[in-house]
């Protein structure tokens, strides 16, 4: 977590709850502010953690998914051809 400035912060804090429409909202105080627009919500135990979603890896399978639910992976062959074996350069010197 990171305050707005991008220092690195740790401790604690009380946050307010209210109802924004039919979801509860948290208002976060100002040191404990993320940037951007959506964070990643999770649950262990009786605890909620809020992260950045920056954070995440970059998930092949889930982009896959997208494109599969789009149709988008129909201009796509089912395989790529392997490259053909390098032939070895004499030529070649690292010394």
């Amino acid at each position: 977590m990171t305050a707005s400035a991008g220092k690195p912060i740790e401790g604690k804090a009380t946050a307010k709850l209210f109802m924004h429409g039919r979801s509860q909202a948290v208002r976060l105080p100002k040191e404990f502010r993320f940037e951007g627009n959506e964070v990643r919500v999770s649950k262990v135990g009786d605890k909620v953690i809020l992260e950045p979603l920056e954070k995440e890896p970059f998930d092949v399978e889930a982009w896959r998914a997208r494109l599969d639910a789009l149709g988008a992976r129909d201009f796509l062959p089912d395989g790529l051809p392997d490259d053909p074996p390098l032939e070895p350069d004499d030529s070649i010197s690292f010394d």
